[in-house]
């Protein structure tokens, strides 16, 4: 390893030469990804402020990026890695443990039962039938089960996966995910449910939140209203899911080690979210300071997501093939049919 190397790795991100720049060369990408994402047009296709970064960040990452990353590195590293973990932690404002009762303990088992079965579906399909490797079938099942590329990003340091793999599960989930907030609307008049129970199957089984407040909306408010509890009660199950998935990879790595006694991996950031959803559970901060915070997060998040982008490599999208587009149309369709199911089956025990 050169001297060069050496010190890269011994030297932490914020104290290396130059790394503000990165920084700002992704909070840049960010606040134009905000922008963009505050447009009505932009707004109507259901594309977060999330999804447009990294859409910026692999534009710039391949072009622009490649002759300034000597430069910038240090601190575009910084901010996919500890501004994303802090975004992480920061969501929890968005959720509280009150948002269970609006939609009941029928709309808390309907999500439990969603993120598992999707999960596991994803990894057995994307190793057995697709052959994908291991993490880019996590990632894409992460996505599609809990909250599209806010999960695939939080699952990104659990799984340790390449910033390829990540950008390629981001992309398929933002695709059906998008595909699904038109056609859920359309098929509502052939369901034969009403708004409150619309509102739990989508926001039980469409990917992305704003593509949940989209789809919600073209029905009715009270359809919107329900199914952004519901999405929100999937997103509070990302942490969980994060601190069992760190644990089934920890005890494979030990296993894997000749009998070695497993190592538990715990992504503290997992256990910070839940302490501030607690915390936010007890509203003892102002409705505006909340909103404030909420609106850093988002831009951490976006952050974060500008600079995965700026070290995404086109070539390593297109060598990935149409394999992890089949995984998540696979997925999709079960969100479709079987999250109907799901919906179904609960809400005749519960009823």
């Amino acid at each position: 390893m050169s001297s060069q190397s050496m010190s890269s790795v011994s030297v932490p991100p914020h104290r290396q030469s130059g790394w503000w720049l990165g920084l700002a060369l992704a909070a840049l990408l960010a606040a134009a990804g905000l922008w963009l994402a505050s447009l009505p047009t932009v707004q109507g296709w259901g594309i977060s402020a999330l999804t447009a970064a990294i859409l910026l960040g692999i534009v710039a990452g391949n072009t622009v990026f490649p002759r300034i990353a000597a430069r910038t590195a240090p601190g575009v590293d910084f901010a996919k890695s500890t501004l994303l973990r802090l975004g992480i932690v920061l969501y929890g404002f968005r959720v509280t443990v009150q948002d269970i009762a609006q939609v009941g303990m029928a709309g808390l088992v309907i999500d439990v039962i969603v993120v598992a079965s999707v999960f596991l579906l994803a990894v057995w399909l994307g190793t057995r039938l697709f052959k994908l490797d291991r993490e880019t079938s996590m990632l894409i099942g992460a996505g599609s089960a809990i909250c599209g590329a806010a999960a695939v990003m939080a699952a990104e340091p659990v799984v340790k996966a390449q910033a390829h793999k990540v950008a390629v599960a981001v992309a398929t989930v933002v695709v059906f995910g998008t595909v699904g907030m038109f056609l859920y609307p359309a098929l509502y008049p052939h369901l034969g449910i009403d708004a409150h129970a619309y509102g739990v199957y989508a926001g039980s089984t469409i990917h992305e939140v704003a593509q949940v407040v989209v789809a919600g909306k073209a029905i009715s408010e009270t359809a919107a209203s329900v199914a952004v509890i519901e999405k929100m009660i999937r997103v509070m199950l990302l942490a969980p899911f994060l601190l069992i998935l760190s644990a089934r990879l920890g005890a494979e790595a030990g296993a894997d080690a000749n009998g070695a006694r497993p190592k538990l991996m715990i992504p503290w950031f997992a256990v910070m979210f839940i302490v501030v959803s607690l915390f936010n559970s007890l509203h003892l901060l102002p409705t505006a300071w909340v909103a404030v915070i909420v609106q850093l997060d988002t831009v951490l998040l976006a952050t974060a997501m500008a600079a995965l982008g700026l070290r995404t490599h086109a070539g390593a999208i297109r060598q990935a093939g149409v394999k992890p587009l089949l995984l998540a149309l696979s997925l999709f369709a079960f969100l479709l049919l079987g999250g109907g199911a799901i919906n179904w089956l609960v809400m005749r025990l519960f009823s």
